[in-house]
């Protein structure tokens, strides 16, 4: 989320003067029975002497586009006045009106049920609370989208020690009260209350906070604070200073949960107790902190113009989120790579990954990534087994499209600019007032001498049906392995050196298979979805044959490519023979490597691409 360029100002210029135009709002959050996984809220709010004061709740949080309908986990919604109890209607599923009986302030009370232990929502527990502004402020109409302020308390069971946030500490200097200047800064500041290992270190000049939840003794938070610090030192060079927060706060819960969602001045991270101890694991972990921490600049600030001010009531489509995730996402790994804490092998395996994800992915031709990022609201955060045939992930297409673009530049200007360039351009130019695609690839353009709107077009406006790697290979000196042939993920995975490597090829199906022989999912236009195999289909039989669970592959490698094989399947229950014509696996993996061919010039470029801090 990004505080609207007009709030931000207010928020910096905000005064007292400012405080008597618009009364406080005053909350307190308690936690009587934290291991009910509820907390009571307490909000004495101003009304101005109106007849009735309309409350509503955020029903989505910024970052995390999906409508999550957080009012769901409110319950016993009550207000009172001076003169006592006054009626509470609820007139939409997330708005309540106060019949305020002309009363100046009325106390609105109600309890909050946080039991969903992801990064965007609340988790309450005996141990400690995460609380995030969306999913628990009921706030007045009028007041969501003016400056505020907005006074918040916390006030957590003895042993539970100060909170732990970005949130502004409040002029009275006491623990666990703070003063946002506006809801939109509520909204974007997450809370984490409970013991904590704590780790304090600078970066020009400016003070960062790690906190440990749940690590259990399990995690070096010392050498953890470290790799932050060499990780946010990275972030800094690229952008060329950090942006105007007074401090950043990484919220790091070691709760077996996944994600991160970032915040104007923190995030909010999970991952395992046990990833500190596994290398690939660490990286991993390091790759996500780049992630949360480049978003401080990359749509927190420098945003897409559809993003803020926000609507927290209805969804906010923008087609930009290539360039808000995607961009992000090439620069996650490549920053830890560049922090010194990955080798040039271990990012470019990375890099692999996400080439062989997008193209493995049927929907690619199908749905462009523009497309993609305006419908994230029904698509990305719902799933299903047909979403690979449907669309693209605009988190690692545009991770793909952003190493092509980063070519495509260096190629442009002669070698002389790249892609850091543009985003330090775009920073610059677009970090209080946004951007639209068209300016943005208007900047690009400039920054690289040449007018890229067609080649952007060209990849993120239509379906990336076929994806030349030329350029890139040829600036950055790089070849993908030749590994010949393989098969997709799951049960019809082969595990063959495919062609040319002294092993038969194994017939492919182009299904998915779940330890039960469960068909998870069906590619589109591949043997199986042109046999009308279905996913939940029980495969049972191959010519005559019981396959055992997990069988398959073993199965199939009796099969070459363009085998007829009668399959046994069982579909609800019921018995049914399909004829399948095996097909021949797509390529297995698009694995980079150095390309030894490569001339001087193009390996001095990818060891400046990818120069580590002090390498």
């Amino acid at each position: 989320m990004l505080r609207p360029s007009m709030l931000f100002v207010a928020a910096l210029l905000w005064t007292a003067a400012a405080a008597h135009a618009a009364p406080p709002l005053h909350y307190t959050m308690r936690f009587p029975a934290p291991e009910t996984h509820y907390a009571e809220v307490e909000a004495r709010l101003p009304t101005g002497g109106a007849p009735r004061l309309e409350l509503m709740m955020a029903v989505w949080t910024p970052g995390s586009y999906l409508v999550r309908e957080f009012s769901r986990h409110v319950e016993g919604v009550t207000a009172r006045g001076p003169a006592g109890a006054l009626a509470v209607n609820k007139t939409a599923k997330n708005r309540w009106v106060v019949e305020t009986r002309g009363a100046a302030e009325v106390t609105v009370r109600y309890r909050l049920y946080g039991r969903e232990m992801s990064v965007r929502t609340n988790w309450i527990e005996a141990d400690f609370a995460l609380i995030n502004g969306a999913p628990s402020w009921l706030v007045p109409v009028g007041r969501v989208s003016g400056a505020g302020p907005f006074d918040v308390v916390f006030e957590g069971p003895a042993g539970w020690g100060a909170p732990h946030t970005a949130l502004p500490a409040h002029p009275n200097g006491k623990a666990g009260h703070f003063r946002a200047p506006d809801f939109d800064t509520v909204v974007d500041s997450p809370v984490l209350l409970g013991q904590a290992e704590v780790r304090r270190f600078e970066v020009g000049g400016k003070p960062h906070v790690l906190v440990l939840q749940g690590g259990g003794g399990l995690w070096d938070a010392d050498a953890a604070a470290d790799a932050v610090r060499r990780v946010v030192e990275a972030n800094a060079a690229l952008w060329g200073r950090l942006p105007d927060y007074d401090r950043y706060v990484f919220l790091q819960l070691l709760t077996e949960a996944r994600g991160g969602l970032e915040h104007l001045d923190s995030t909010v991270m999970m991952a395992s107790r046990w990833a500190w101890r596994v290398p690939a694991e660490r990286r991993d972990w390091l790759g996500l902190v780049s992630h949360e921490f480049f978003h401080a600049w990359n749509v927190k600030r420098m945003r897409p113009v559809e993003l803020g001010p926000f609507d927290y009531e209805t969804e906010n489509y923008t087609r930009s989120l290539w360039i808000a995730e995607g961009l992000t996402s090439y620069y996650d790994d490549l920053l830890v790579r560049r922090a010194g804490m990955m080798t040039e092998g271990q990012y470019l395996e990375a890099l692999s990954k996400t080439i062989e994800a997008v193209e493995k992915t049927p929907g690619r031709a199908v749905r462009s990534l523009e497309d993609a990022s305006f419908d994230a609201w029904i698509k990305h955060y719902r799933p299903d087994e047909n979403s690979a045939n449907t669309t693209v992930s605009y988190y690692g297409g545009g991770a793909l499209v952003g190493w092509l673009l980063d070519a495509r530049v260096r190629a442009a200007s002669g070698h002389t600019k790249t892609l850091d360039d543009v985003l330090r351009a775009a920073w610059a130019r677009f970090g209080e007032t946004g951007y639209t695609p068209q300016q943005f690839a208007a900047l690009a353009s400039s920054v690289a001498g040449e007018d890229l709107a067609p080649w952007i077009a060209r990849r993120v406006a239509a379906p990336l049906e076929t994806i030349d790697y030329g350029e890139a290979l040829k600036v950055f000196g790089l070849r993908f392995a030749d590994q010949g042939a393989g098969e997709g993920k799951g049960q019809d995975k082969g595990k063959g050196k495919g062609k040319g490597k002294g092993t038969a090829e194994k017939g492919w199906l182009g299904l998915e298979l779940d330890g039960r022989n469960v068909v998870t999912r069906v590619l589109r236009d591949t043997p199986a979805h042109a046999a009308g195999i279905n996913v939940g289909d029980e495969l049972l039989a191959a010519q005559g044959y019981r396959v055992p669970p997990g069988g398959w592959d073993a199965r199939r490698a009796q099969y070459a490519p363009g085998a007829q094989v009668e399959l046994l399947l069982a579909r609800r229950e019921r018995l049914r023979t399909v004829r399948v014509t095996l097909g021949e696996a797509p390529r297995r993996t698009w694995r980079l490597e150095p390309d030894p061919d490569a001339d001087a010039a193009a390996k001095a470029r990818r060891a400046a691409w990818l120069k580590a801090a002090g390498g």
